[in-house]
């Protein structure tokens, strides 16, 4: 009886680990500031040429100051960041884990805090084959005590891809929806069913929970898969981010309202209003991510930025009985959760909440989830435009009849306002 429980046991643990989706996670409520780019362009989408010169650079704060021990892994995952389960040699060269050595303390700081940087590839750690990687960061060389998770994009490239963005087929949605069509060239591979061996996956800011997966082409030209339905790929068009500037904290810039210094600096915003409105008004945003910069330091805003309370308010013109409010963005991998979730002050009829940031410009948008659907979605508190200007980003995978895993074999990047 006890061996069949523990066979039970065992049999539900494999489960639980062959089912475990892995995605941009902090775990720690002390690491701040993490960011994950490749090294090419501050804050850019992190995919990489496999077997290239370029890394990617992970970056983060941990506000208990002093060193902690570290350690860095990477495992490779199919299309829907799941563990492939493959043997580490398949898919590592060098060792499986390592320690993480690069650190900086804070100098000049109200808040103290040590700075980690780590970039990837690198000598003790290289992929060998392309496809989704997930980095971890975890302390005392224990998976266990797990830090951080970022997503790491490493590509072969085997296919090409061509793409544009067109008004949306539907005209009840012409004034709101950006529609993508692309086509992929398959040339260089042996591709005897593209309805199963080729998928790709569309997502408008980096944002994964947008995204749309493309497993059927809607015609096939010589070697050319054309992904052009009528229905497919409409994407909402959304509105520009909001921002601030916090860049200094010796001077109010647009729309920071007061700054206080005591123990740990305040800062207070202004109310943002209600967006969902028929008029498009153009803001210049980043596309929902976030810069570490001081004006006031020397330069190295990685170790001189301070943090402060940033405390935000929203008038939504909607109360809690509807629903919750959420602040989402870049800074905190859009998570809907506790910490991204607005309180209500029903005297003044506002969201408000306070967020600990590093100095610098941020990107943010408010998210509502209808306390009836369950539903979560920005248009009802930001609006949707078709003239709003969105980042898109193309991923193609690609895994043969006798393949073990998803091979990343092609990318590309397409702007809205540059078509």
């Amino acid at each position: 009886m006890r061996k069949c429980v523990v066979l039970l046991f065992l049999f539900i643990s494999l489960k639980t680990l062959a089912q475990q989706t892995y995605s941009d996670s902090v775990y720690n409520a002390h690491i701040k500031t993490v960011q994950f780019y490749n090294t090419k362009k501050e804050m850019s989408f992190p995919v990489i040429v496999l077997q290239s010169a370029e890394q990617a650079l992970l970056t983060f704060d941990d506000l208990r100051g002093g060193t902690r021990n570290y350690y860095y892994s990477l495992e490779h995952c199919d299309s829907k960041w799941q563990p492939s389960n493959l043997a580490t040699a398949e898919f590592l060269e060098g060792f499986q884990d390592d320690k993480l050595l690069d650190y900086t303390y804070s100098i000049t700081t109200l808040q103290k805090y040590t700075h980690y940087e780590l970039k990837v590839p690198n000598d003790n750690m290289k992929p060998k084959i392309s496809g989704n990687y997930i980095l971890k960061v975890y302390e005392d060389a224990d998976q266990t005590k797990m830090i951080l998770t970022r997503r790491l994009y490493v590509l072969s490239n085997k296919v090409s891809v061509a793409a544009s963005i067109v008004p949306s087929n539907d005209p009840s949605l012409r004034q709101t929806n950006q529609k993508i069509n692309f086509q992929v060239g398959f040339g260089g591979l042996i591709v005897q069913n593209p309805n199963t061996d080729i998928k790709v996956f569309v997502m408008q800011n980096h944002r994964y929970e947008t995204g749309i997966w493309n497993t059927t082409p809607n015609s096939i030209r010589g070697t050319q898969l054309i992904y052009d339905g009528i229905n497919t790929n409409d994407f909402p068009g959304r509105n520009e981010f909001r921002r601030f500037d916090t860049r200094s904290l010796r001077l109010n810039s647009e729309r920071v309202g007061h700054i206080y210094r005591d123990t740990a600096y305040t800062v207070t915003l202004l109310t943002d209003p209600l967006r969902n409105q028929d008029g498009y008004s153009f803001q210049y945003d980043n596309d929902g991510k976030f810069f570490i910069i001081n004006q006031d330091g020397n330069n190295d805003a990685k170790r001189d930025a301070d943090y402060a309370h940033m405390y935000f308010s929203l008038f939504a013109n909607k109360t809690d009985k509807e629903g919750s409010a959420y602040i989402v963005g870049k800074f905190n991998d859009f998570k809907l959760d506790d910490n991204s979730k607005l309180e209500y002050e029903p005297i003044k009829g506002r969201f408000f909440t306070s967020l600990f940031l590093k100095q610098g410009v941020y990107d943010y948008e408010y998210v509502w989830v209808d306390k009836n659907t369950g539903l979560a979605d920005d248009i009802p508190i930001e609006g949707n435009h078709f003239e709003t200007e969105n980042e898109y980003q193309l991923l193609v995978y690609y895994r043969s009849v006798s393949g073990r895993w998803d091979e990343l074999v092609g990318y590309r990047s397409l702007n809205s306002t540059n078509k």
